[in-house]
């Protein structure tokens, strides 16, 4: 580690981008939207404000989300957004060198998307970029002993994509990555809603119903909000009440791809992890993990015991945060380094 180093561990997540800078911890938390003025291609708004302008700009004004299914979709878009954050992230000084940079990344990408995501931190001041496969990153976040010689599966779920892997030794013995997560649940409540009512909603709107009344498991409470959309028959606005049921009804089917990876992984597990992953049980992470009643779900579906990390949402910039703090002891862990000069 430099004497004024500013390296930074990134979680470049579909919805959102947090950044751990080493020494200080999270220092930022933004959803992974820019706002732009495509008349003069001036960046207007990065993170929560630009979110905000989802679905209510004039038409000189795009924004827009540069990530897709957990890799670089728009990269001069993402090049800015990222320029931004580490502005953020980091207190430059004529002293201080650019910043190492560790990313995670999905497990199942192709050389080519990790080549953008490199890329894409290079030209927004990466000095050298490290990549980390996701799981690796959440098990470490999430304070397991990836390193030890007992298994451990690990179940990310984010914004596009959503993964689930065997770890053991410091590595990966089997894994896969499906892209329905988050964002695909927020996708099928809209459609859900469209179907039954006949009523258009928002993303916003959409993820707001999963956050506030969502469940992937019945509850003893269940539970009611209204919310408002455009009636596709008459065009006008309409208010209706939709419940906890309803919601999960419309999760129903994203939810079981992701079980259905699970179970995927778990046969093509060695006995000897499948015995160890027995013991030690799935560890959720990513913002999916917050959905009520998963854990209990997917302890339903493949009678494993299920835990879900403690902070599910910072798991995986943590884990970079501790890559930092001890880079030559997680070198082996890193599926790719450039150096830039």
């Amino acid at each position: 580690m430099f004497l004024f180093s500013n390296d930074l561990g990134v979680d470049l997540g579909t919805s959102n981008v947090l950044i751990y800078a080493d020494g200080k911890g999270l220092v930022v938390r933004e959803p992974s939207v820019v706002a732009m003025d495509k008349n003069t291609g001036k960046i207007l708004q990065v993170g929560a404000a630009a979110r905000n302008m989802l679905g209510r700009t004039p038409g000189n004004v795009v924004a827009m989300h540069p990530l897709k299914d957990g890799t670089v979709s728009d990269h001069e878009m993402t090049v800015r957004m990222l320029q931004e954050m580490f502005k953020t992230a980091t207190k430059a000084s004529f002293f201080t060198p650019k910043p190492r940079v560790v990313i995670s990344v999905p497990s199942g990408v192709s050389e080519v998307e990790e080549r953008s995501v490199i890329n894409a931190a290079i030209e927004a001041g990466a000095r050298r970029v490290f990549l980390i496969e996701e799981p690796l990153a959440a098990g470490l976040g999430a304070g397991l002993d990836i390193r030890g010689p007992s298994g451990h599966l690990v179940v990310d779920i984010g914004g596009g994509t959503s993964e689930v892997a065997g770890i053991s030794l410091g590595g990966i013995v089997t894994s896969r990555s499906v892209r329905m997560a988050g964002d695909e649940f927020d996708n099928a409540i809209v459609n859900y809603i469209r179907r039954k009512y006949n009523l258009l909603i928002g993303e916003r709107t959409a993820e707001n119903i999963k956050l506030e009344i969502g469940s992937a498991f019945p509850s003893e409470q269940e539970s009611s909000m209204e919310i408002k959309g455009r009636n596709l028959l008459h065009g006008l606005p309409e208010n209706i009440t939709i419940t906890s049921a309803e919601v999960r009804d419309a999760l129903a089917e994203p939810l079981s791809r992701v079980i259905e990876a699970i179970k995927i992984t778990l046969e093509k597990t060695p006995p000897e992890l499948s015995a160890d992953i027995i013991d030690q049980g799935i560890t959720l992470a990513g913002g999916g993990a917050l959905l009520r009643g998963l854990d209990k779900l997917i302890n339903r579906e493949t009678g494993m015991p299920v835990y879900v990390a403690e902070y599910p949402l910072d798991c995986v910039a943590e884990g970079t945060g501790r890559i930092l703090e001890n880079l030559e002891k997680y070198r082996d862990l890193l599926t790719e380094e450039v150096r830039y000069y």
